[in-house]
C-alpha cells in the first residue's frame, strides 16, 4: 500500500488573513490593517510631500482607495507593498498639483555614469565619531533626505528608512530592480556627500572656535 500524502497547505500570514477577512466585509480586520500601517504610510507620504497636512491627506486617501479596491488586490505581493504603491502615487499626484512647473515622476530611467548595474554602497553615513547625538543626527538626516530629488528620495525612504527589500521597493514603485538599485546608489552617494560636507563644516567651525578661544 502506498502511503497517503497529507494535504499540507501553506500557512497564511497574519496580514493576509486580515486582508481576506476585510475582503469578506469584516471592517474590524481592515481597521487593524490601518492601525498596523498608518504611521509607516504617513512617514513615507511626509518624506515625499514634505508637508504634514498633505501627508495626512495622503494617508486618508490611500486607505480609502485601498478599501475601495480590495477586490482588485490579487495577493501576489504583500498587502503593505500594494498599499505603499497607492500612497506613493497619491503623494506624487499632490506634488504635481502643487508644483505644476516641475513634473515629478518616477518613470524616467536613471543610469549610472558607466551605464552598468550599480554596486551597493553599504556604508554611506559619516564616521560614527562625527555623530554627535541621535536627536541631532536624525534632524540633520531628515533635512538632507528632503534635499534629494523626489525620485531618489522615494526609493531611499522605502529601501533604507522603511526597510523594504529591493524587490518590494520595485513592486511598490512599479520600477525595474536595476532602476531601484541605480536610484538607491545615487541617493546614498548624494547623502554621503552632503552629510560629509556638513560635518566637515561643523568640525572646521569647532576648530576655529577653539583656536579663537586660545588667542584670548
Amino acid at each position: 500500500m502506498s502511503a497517503i500524502q497529507p494535504n499540507i497547505q501553506q500557512p497564511v500570514s497574519e496580514e493576509m488573513e486580515l486582508v481576506r477577512r476585510a475582503k469578506r466585509g469584516d471592517d474590524t480586520a481592515f481597521e487593524e490593517l490601518v492601525r498596523r500601517y498608518d504611521r509607516n504610510v504617513f512617514r513615507i507620504a511626509q518624506h515625499i510631500t514634505q508637508n504634514r497636512e498633505d501627508a495626512e491627506d495622503v494617508v486618508q486617501d490611500a486607505f480609502l482607495k485601498a478599501y475601495g479596491n480590495l477586490a482588485q488586490f490579487q495577493e501576489q505581493s504583500k498587502f503593505y507593498t500594494w498599499l505603499v504603491r497607492i500612497a506613493v502615487n497619491e503623494a506624487l499626484m499632490r506634488l504635481r498639483r502643487r508644483r505644476p512647473e516641475r513634473m515629478v515622476s518616477l518613470d524616467e530611467e536613471v543610469k549610472t555614469e558607466d551605464d552598468s548595474l550599480p554596486r551597493e554602497v553599504a556604508d554611506w553615513s559619516p564616521n560614527p565619531e562625527q555623530m554627535y547625538n541621535q536627536a541631532e543626527l536624525r534632524e540633520i538626516l531628515t533635512r538632507t533626505i528632503q534635499g534629494l530629488p523626489p525620485g531618489f528620495r522615494t526609493v531611499f525612504v522605502l529601501r533604507d528608512v522603511e526597510g523594504l527589500s529591493t524587490e518590494e521597493t520595485a513592486q511598490a514603485l512599479e520600477l525595474s530592480i536595476p532602476a531601484v538599485k541605480s536610484r538607491l546608489l545615487r541617493a546614498r552617494l548624494q547623502l554621503r556627500d552632503r552629510l560629509s560636507r556638513y560635518f566637515q563644516k561643523r568640525a572646521n567651525g569647532d576648530s576655529d572656535k577653539s583656536s579663537g578661544d586660545g588667542d584670548q
